[in-house]
């Protein structure tokens, strides 16, 4: 790993065509319709650090943090963006999410409907097939009371996306009821509210965590796993959930 383009984006990994990037949670890839009012863009900025045109691989929804691919020319943009379209690239993405996931580990098969195009005009469409795949990592109870329970309790999950539907991950958590925590549109009003006045996160606890796929332009193995910035992993810690390391 390198981080040569030093600068306001953090580069994880660094070659010839592309670059793997950590994108902190609040900033928009690139300029959207459905928020005019926003001035600050990954795809902006990077460009001004690295002095060259970046193009992304593929999406993260502006208050999503994590992994994102960037290529650096629109040769290797398609040549990447292929093997998202066949799926032969591995995406894993952690959420802290309410209550105790069980099973501790499962698929979630759950067609969506098509909320929005990309104007943010409403849709008609039918349901598109959605798959999830989900392990818990770690799960807290803490002495808290809130709504009519006495306590709270979270789980940190591992979430491996099959398919790559809008708001995928947040609207299959919110299905099973284990919506992820600070998810404004999903998610559970009354623990955003808790975990902004108790532990001042006022955030999505969904990271895009990892990446790993191998470029048919050389048959190098790309493997980039991330634990997050500094603020998630500080929230982590104040709920009980951090990272155990040896």
């Amino acid at each position: 790993m390198t981080t040569s383009f030093k600068g306001e984006i953090p580069v994880l990994y660094e070659c010839e065509d592309f670059l793997i990037v950590y994108k902190t949670a609040g900033l928009l890839v690139h300029r959207t319709a459905m928020d005019a009012l926003e001035t600050r863009f990954l795809v902006q900025i990077l460009r001004d650090q690295c002095g060259q045109p970046v193009y992304p691989v593929h999406r993260l929804d502006k208050p999503t943090a994590g992994l994102l691919l960037v290529a650096l020319n629109k040769a290797t943009l398609a040549r990447l963006s292929r093997l998202f379209e066949t799926g032969a690239v591995n995406k894993h993405y952690e959420a802290v999410v309410r209550g105790f996931v069980e099973p501790r580990s499962g698929t979630i098969d759950y067609a969506l409907k098509v909320e929005q195009d990309t104007a943010g005009i409403s849709v008609k469409r039918e349901a598109q097939t959605a798959v999830t795949h989900y392990e818990v990592q770690a799960q807290i109870e803490l002495p808290f009371a809130v709504g009519r329970y006495e306590t709270v309790r979270y789980s940190r999950v591992l979430l491996n996306p099959q398919t790559g539907r809008r708001h995928q991950l947040r609207r299959h958590m919110a299905h099973t009821r284990h919506p992820i925590l600070g998810d404004t549109r999903h998610g559970d009003g009354m623990h955003n509210r808790f975990i902004r006045s108790q532990y001042g996160c006022h955030r999505l606890l969904l990271i895009a965590k990892g990446l790993q796929f191998t470029d048919p332009q050389n048959q190098k193995r790309v493997n980039v796993e991330t634990d997050g910035d500094e603020e998630y992993r500080g929230v982590l810690a104040k709920l009980g959930l951090g990272y155990a390391h040896p």
